[in-house]
């Protein structure tokens, strides 16, 4: 039985953060970031059961295409994936009632739709990046029995000799997505290597008036190559998201929309009301929203 002081269910029988029942779980998930992308989403669906709103999570079940979708903003961090993923894994697999994990294992599929910026001169804006890798700055999963089990340490060895890792930050793990996810999404988008960073601005190598502990990481970064895959870009959730989804027994992966290229130092700030970038990112909710519903039950 699991304590009530580890797993909060409200008075209504909903779960602490999320406000969400189980019978209100689809299994088809989308993930956004920005609670705003949340009604975005949800206005391709072809009808909706209801919208819950607590902090910043924002989350609306509906159908797309005679498939049930749940779409829901996390805010930025990994350690908002990590409250998202545990309880909507608890939604799906474990008995509030009796507080016991449920006999039989019901898998979520979980696409995290974001925007991120390109590491490479040849990713422009404009591109979608699938990231088939991910790359932990956060520390997240090194809480978790079962890290080492999941991570490619041929890559984390040859990551932190590369960039010369100083003890002084958190041990960087990388962790595969979903494969059976990611061949859906590769047709249409570049397959990537992508780090989730702890912040926006100095975690990933801005300067703004503090300097940098390593003025040089991002040209390391960029410059990083393992069994001929680079680094494709930064955002800040994909590690986590995919990280527990595999301890957890789920299918997760990214795909994000890429708004700034760091290399050539460019940045499409106008990227929610630009016309083309609208576009572009309507078009990228559609093409996921297409191939999730394609997905056999």
């Amino acid at each position: 039985m699991i304590p009530a002081s580890e797993l909060i269910i409200n008075p209504d029988g909903s779960i602490y953060h999320l406000h969400l029942r189980p019978e209100q779980l689809a299994d088809n998930i989308i993930l956004v970031g920005d609670p705003g992308r949340v009604p975005v989403v949800a206005d391709f669906f072809d009808s909706k059961e209801f919208v819950i709103t607590n902090r910043e999570f924002i989350i609306i079940t509906g159908s797309y295409n005679g498939k049930r979708m749940t779409v829901m903003s996390t805010g930025m961090g990994t350690d908002n994936i990590d409250i998202v993923l545990t309880e909507l894994d608890a939604l799906a697999n474990v008995n509030f009632k009796t507080r016991e994990i449920n006999p039989v294992h019901r898998t979520l599929n979980m696409v995290r739709i974001g925007t991120s910026g390109s590491m490479q001169d040849h990713i422009t804006i404009g591109s979608y990046v699938l990231s088939e890798i991910s790359v932990g700055f956060d520390n997240t999963l090194n809480y978790y029995a079962g890290r080492e089990g999941i991570s490619l340490h041929d890559f984390e060895d040859a990551f932190m000799a590369h960039m010369q890792w100083t003890p002084r930050l958190a041990f960087p793990y990388f962790v595969k997505s979903s494969k059976k996810l990611n061949t859906l999404f590769k047709e249409f988008c570049v397959e990537g290597m992508t780090i989730s960073s702890p912040g926006f601005f100095g975690p990933q190598g801005r300067i703004v008036r503090l300097p940098l502990a390593d003025p040089d990481m991002n040209a390391k970064v960029t410059a990083f190559k393992h069994k001929d895959k680079v680094i494709t870009n930064y955002e800040m959730e994909s590690s986590a998201l995919a990280g527990l989804g595999r301890l957890l027994g789920h299918e997760a992966t990214t795909v994000c929309y890429i708004i700034a290229n760091r290399i050539q130092q460019t940045t499409d700030s106008n990227y929610k009301t630009g016309h083309q970038a609208n576009n572009s990112m309507n078009d990228l909710i559609q093409k996921v929203l297409d191939k999730l519903a394609s997905l056999e039950s």
